[in-house]
């Protein structure tokens, strides 16, 4: 058996293993409209109901543009879209007026609030702001109730096919932080004990 080295704890783990996570972009419009992208990989469901959550700072255009407008959206990317995610990073002008980066980018609109989606993603949600915690250190919980979902036909689960070859054909991107990804195309079903129950 490897040897389990313990961790110091007066400086954040999560920067000495990897760990897999998704990697969405949060959309949100500040107080003039000017839209904004994110990338969050510290995002989830909240529970098995229709909430989602992400962990954000509040120094942070997105957070403050949903304290302000009270609604985001989420953009699940593919692979293909790796780059696009990452250039939504980049900082904003001197003036802080907008990202131009983001001038390069095709969104459609969301259908009901005033937000946008990176266009060619394979899942998205509409989101109204529901809780926010803050004080996780200097990061805050952000967490919606999604208003309306939609997501790409070929990445529709159906009973009509199969799991592992709509993943396949429909390949995901998974995050590992730090600073690594992978393109998921390969899956096995999991090994549930009979009778499990959520």
């Amino acid at each position: 058996m490897a040897q389990i080295i313990k961790l110091d704890l007066s400086l954040p783990i999560w920067q000495r293993f990897f760990s897999v996570a998704p990697l969405v972009l949060i959309g949100t419009r500040d107080e003039r409209g000017q839209l904004d992208f994110a990338p969050k990989h510290m995002a989830m469901p909240m529970g098995w109901e229709n909430y989602f959550g992400f962990v954000c700072t509040p120094s942070h255009k997105t957070y403050q543009n949903i304290i302000d407008t009270e609604v985001f959206t989420v953009t699940y990317v593919r692979p293909t879209q790796l780059l696009l995610s990452s250039l939504a990073a980049s900082p904003r002008c001197e003036n802080d007026e907008n990202k131009t980066i983001l001038e390069r980018f095709d969104t459609f609109s969301a259908s009901e609030i005033e937000a946008e989606f990176l266009q060619d993603g394979y899942v998205f949600l509409e989101c109204q702001s529901y809780q926010i915690i803050d004080n996780f250190g200097e990061n805050s919980l952000i967490t919606g109730k999604i208003i309306a979902a939609h997501v790409d036909e070929d990445a529709l689960r159906t009973s009509e096919q199969d799991d592992a070859e709509l993943i396949n054909r429909s390949p995901l991107l998974a995050y590992l932080h730090p600073y690594r990804f992978s393109t998921i195309h390969q899956s096995n079903l999991f090994p549930l004990p009979a009778n499990m129950k959520k």
